[in-house]
């Protein structure tokens, strides 16, 4: 049904400054949220509707995961090994390994292929109570192959029931035809493609890798400033092997997120708060590669930057496909609190997206993305490792 009324739940709206309603209900009219509340003030417009008894369980708003590179082919499996040996992300990526070898996987893969095996890393994420996911191009590196990707990623949402945002990451890396020339392919293949991407209706954001093994600022500028042409919004890839002054150049353009952030410096931090952008952590990646250099989130607090958290889903530096997993790691690699990584999955991550205004939190005119949750208290969302609670997923007002 896409109209009708919860009740009997304890409810976490997650929207900012409210606590929990502990004898509510919601109330959703054609897939979208009409009235929250206690239940002894459900209106009596909404009494008629369908009714859902949820037994006191605890309904939050569904999660949002904010940033993966889901479409892909291959594992790196082989590099696991390298980096228990003692290879750093950084020797791996120089000696042919990193991004460069799930390229040339990816490029033999067709799309029906890369269709195939993102939904199986999909299906994880929505067993999870996801209702909506970033994915991000980045592992063609070449206009068509690019997208191949956000095609591939386009037709998952046709295929469950789950929203799809997708982002350009063309400007990854710098395939081999194009070493030492980084600001060719960026005129030459991230830029042209980004606007082939753009007429085909397959890109929502722009991404980059900004890094010494990846881009400049000064070699991204080119393609930020065709992104604000376009009416995209940017996100960017800052500070996650060293301090690049990526955060201040991407805030620049009022960029939605800076993601990684291990190295961000007070300018960074500053200049993320002027423009509203949010700081997405990925502790998968901090786990994965045994990163030593934490995410400053005392400053990012301090400052009143919005925390999101997200899987990282890729198949080198965060073969991740659980948001459950990514609270914990949060928690304890990060010492984030329970209400923050709560918080970090749900409105902050769509924040961080750009979907704020449609999902996210429990509030009427949103779209009614819930989940319900058999648990006493929502701690044990973070709490757990490698165990679910019983949950069912409601999107658009239906249950998925």
């Amino acid at each position: 049904m896409t109209s009708g009324v919860w009740t009997n739940a304890r409810i976490l709206t997650m929207a900012a400054g409210q606590g929990p309603i502990l004898q509510g209900a919601v109330a959703v009219l054609q897939g979208r949220i009409a009235w929250v509340g206690a239940v002894a003030d459900l209106p009596p417009d909404y009494t008629d509707l369908p009714v859902t008894d949820c037994r006191g369980q605890w309904l939050l708003p569904a999660f949002v995961d904010c940033h993966t590179h889901m479409v892909f082919a291959g594992t790196r499996a082989r590099e696991f090994e390298m980096r228990l040996d003692g290879a750093s992300y950084e020797e791996i990526a120089r000696a042919g390994g990193g991004i460069a070898s799930t390229v040339a996987r990816t490029a033999e893969a067709t799309e029906d292929q890369l269709v195939a095996q993102a939904l199986s890393r999909l299906d994880a994420l929505l067993s999870e109570g996801a209702s909506t996911v970033e994915i991000k191009s980045g592992y063609g590196l070449s206009i068509e192959a690019e997208l191949r990707m956000l095609r591939a990623a386009r037709r998952l949402a046709g295929l469950r029931p789950v929203r799809i945002t997708t982002s350009w990451l063309a400007a990854h890396a710098v395939p081999p035809a194009y070493k030492g020339r980084n600001a060719a392919y960026i005129a030459k293949v991230a830029i042209p493609g980004l606007t082939a991407a753009h007429e085909a209706g397959l890109v929502d954001a722009v991404d980059a890798f900004c890094e010494r093994i990846a881009f400049t600022p000064d070699e991204l500028r080119p393609l930020f400033d065709h992104a604000r042409a376009l009416g995209l919004p940017v996100k960017l890839h800052a500070e996650q092997l060293s301090n690049s002054h990526g955060a201040v150049f991407a805030a620049g353009y009022g960029a939605l997120s800076c993601d990684h952030v291990e190295y961000l410096d007070a300018a960074g931090i500053a200049a993320m708060k002027a423009a509203g952008t949010t700081a997405v952590l990925l502790p998968g990646a901090t786990y994965a590669i045994r990163e030593t250099q934490m995410p400053p989130v005392e400053g990012l607090r301090a400052a009143g930057v919005p925390i999101a958290l997200a899987t990282d889903m890729n198949p080198g530096s965060s073969p991740l496909a659980s948001l459950l997993l990514t609270m914990n790691l949060g928690a304890t690699l990060f010492r984030l609190t329970v209400a923050e990584c709560l918080a970090a999955t749900t409105r902050e991550a769509a924040r961080a997206t750009g979907l704020l205004a449609e999902t996210g939190t429990i509030e009427p005119g949103k779209s009614a993305d819930f989940t319900l949750w058999d648990i006493e208290s929502p701690a044990e969302l973070v709490y757990w490792i490698g165990f679910r609670p019983a949950m069912t997923r409601i999107f658009r007002g239906e249950t998925a």
